[in-house]
């Protein structure tokens, strides 16, 4: 009989510590599921959608000395590329204080927009501030038959004379019209070089198209980005030295699309 009533007494002990075990089980499994609504809620509220808004320039040049360009619009995002000093940036749109950009190896992301200074290539007045806080003319002569790529380019290199205290280029039609022909030329014959198995050397071409100079000079490049080829340009020391030559007065530019490079680019100097 004794044996019979501690044999109770331990079973119910047993089936006492499994209700707890069951009411502690259900407490965790609410409160996990509280935690997880928490957190749902929590990012939901972090990371709602955002509002895009058109910006009024195309381009930006990096003001940070190294600036990071974000997977997303905030600094929780990884970091999926970094862009340096004075290098340009497509800017296609912004979002609360970022902007969403295209970058060199064509990475697609978000930058903190207190680190890019616009570069106005299609605003009506077409005037540009250099680091002096002057107001300078940034477009010289343009011309109607240019292309928004070629437009782009056009106002990108005459940004970087600007900065470097140079007056800035005038198209000349002509010179235009050729510089496009030899971009195509390139695409159409598959070959990267300055002398055109159809045309000869740049000089040949300007002369056999009657086009007479004091100075002149070519510049060609493939790239996938506008922004990209001027910056290639601008770090090889005989385009930079075309770009920033004080003899030159006229150019023209080609910008063709290319099924291997993205695009070909042909800019080419005249002084007169």
């Amino acid at each position: 009989m004794y044996f019979r009533q501690i044999i109770g007494i331990a079973l119910n002990k047993v089936i006492f510590m499994k209700v707890i075990a069951i009411k502690r089980n259900k407490v965790v499994k609410i409160t996990i599921v509280m935690m997880i609504t928490l957190i749902i809620f929590s990012v939901s509220r972090s990371f709602a959608m955002q509002h895009y808004y058109k910006v009024d320039f195309s381009t930006g040049i990096v003001t940070a000395s190294t600036l990071n360009v974000r997977s997303g619009p905030g600094t929780v995002f990884k970091v999926i590329a970094t862009v340096k000093k004075n290098e340009y940036i497509r800017v296609f749109a912004g979002v609360g204080d970022w902007y969403i950009v295209q970058v060199e190896g064509d990475y697609i992301g978000a930058v903190s927009k207190q680190y890019v200074r616009a570069i106005y290539p299609n605003s009506s007045n077409n005037t540009t501030q250099n680091n002096s806080g002057n107001t300078n003319q940034n477009t010289g002569q343009t011309s109607s038959t240019l292309n928004t790529n070629e437009k782009e380019v056009f106002d990108l290199i005459n940004q970087q004379r600007i900065n470097n205290g140079l007056s800035v280029l005038k198209i000349d039609n002509e010179v235009q019209r050729v510089a496009r022909i030899k971009a195509q030329d390139m695409v159409d014959n598959n070959y990267f070089s300055h002398n055109s198995p159809t045309y000869g050397s740049p000089f040949d071409m300007l002369k056999s198209f009657k086009i007479s100079y004091r100075s002149a000079g070519e510049n060609i490049a493939g790239n996938s980005s506008n922004s990209g080829a001027v910056n290639a340009w601008m770090n090889s020391s005989g385009h930079r030295a075309n770009i920033l030559n004080s003899s030159f007065n006229y150019t023209g530019i080609g910008v063709v699309s290319s099924p291997k490079y993205g695009k070909i680019y042909v800019q080419m100097f005249i002084g007169k």
